[in-house]
């Protein structure tokens, strides 16, 4: 008779490259497809409904945000959001996407950056909480990640992507003043992770496109690898065997034996359209496990329900098979992703998933 673990001594092993019951699963819905949760089925937490293993923790938001009033434009339009780092999402037309508003564009020097309103992360009521939030989840059997966050994508949100490209070459001392800001934040994000116990770290940057980097591995290399290295060593110092789960969409394979180097143990989310799941599991899975590897541009939103069930069966056989692999969508499950796939994918988790 196989073992039942809990959740959280599923994923342990899991994400140690190790066989558990079954294989661990995990998914995420943007709100229209929460809204379509709640109707379908009259229960309000998927996590718990779904039977998805990994719980998340996080710092609490700010209880004042700055005065951005200086780098924002007046007229911004009712329903603007505007988060801590001052940048500012203008609702649009369809669901949930917004238009960026860019508070660092104009800026030019170290000193304006310096001068600006940064969050402040330290201060004990956003982070206080987190032992007593792991400590209660894990009770609960649960797998608990802590987010710390984006380094290079809050820095383009804040700066505009070409700009922050442009800044590396015209004005590096610049780039690098808003990186190391961006990075003390996530390395104390980390830290205070790891002091609270959590099993796994999540971060990670977009670097990835449909089939290149957005930068060349060279410029990756120099720019954000030593500084992702920071943010990890900060939680290893703490907690040396907790679990980084690093995030990329995309074709990210030139930069994945850098991310062993720097102590990525996770890789999410493996985007089939762009990288194969076999070969990257045959070339890197002695090192790292997988979370993913089920296509939201292919498989959920325009496969059947029969399909979706192959895809995971296919998954489990070529990337699970020992092991290492936390099956989920690729990203957050978007309005068009029809319920009866989201409901075949759980259900062929269950029913392949299980290691005999």
């Amino acid at each position: 008779m196989t073992m039942e673990f809990s959740p959280r001594e599923r994923c342990l092993l899991a994400l140690s490259r190790r066989k558990p019951d079954k294989v661990p699963k995990h998914a995420s819905f943007t709100p229209a497809v929460y809204e379509r949760f709640k109707r379908e089925t009259g229960h309000t937490d998927p996590a718990e409904y779904f039977g998805m293993e990994p719980r998340h923790v996080g710092f609490k938001p700010l209880k004042e945000l700055p005065d951005f009033s200086r780098y924002l434009p007046d007229d911004l339009p009712e329903g603007t959001h505007v988060d801590e780092y001052g940048v500012a999402r203008v609702p649009g037309g369809f669901y949930h996407f917004t238009r960026m508003v860019h508070p660092l564009a104009n800026l030019k020097t170290v000193r304006e950056l310096e001068d600006y309103p940064w969050p402040d992360f330290t201060a004990d009521y956003r982070h206080e909480h987190l032992e007593a939030d792991v400590r209660r989840l894990q009770e609960a059997g649960y797998f608990v990640c802590g987010w710390v966050g984006h380094i290079f994508e809050i820095a383009w949100y804040m700066r505009g992507m070409e700009r922050l490209f442009m800044d590396f070459s015209d004005n590096p001392e610049f780039a690098a003043r808003l990186l190391d800001i961006l990075t003390e934040h996530r390395a104390f994000q980390a830290r205070r992770m790891a002091e609270a116990g959590v099993d796994c770290i999540t971060l990670g940057d977009d670097v990835g496109m449909q089939n290149t980097m957005l930068m060349s591995p060279e410029t990756w290399r120099r720019w954000l690898k030593p500084r992702l290295a920071r943010v990890i060593s900060e939680a290893r110092r703490i907690k040396p065997d907790v679990h980084v789960f690093y995030h990329s969409d995309g074709w990210i394979e030139p930069i994945i034996p850098d991310l062993i180097e720097v102590g990525v143990t996770v890789l999410n989310p493996v985007q089939p359209e762009c990288m194969d799941p076999a070969e990257i599991k045959r070339k890197y899975g002695k090192y790292l496990a997988f979370w993913g590897t089920i296509g939201t541009q292919t498989t959920m939103p325009f496969g059947t329900p029969d399909e979706v069930r192959r895809v995971v069966k296919e998954r489990i056989e070529t990337v699970g098979y020992d092991g290492g692999l936390l099956l989920a969508p690729t990203h957050v499950l978007e309005p068009d992703v029809p319920w009866e796939n989201i409901v075949a994918f759980f259900e062929a988790v269950e029913e392949f998933g299980r290691y005999r």
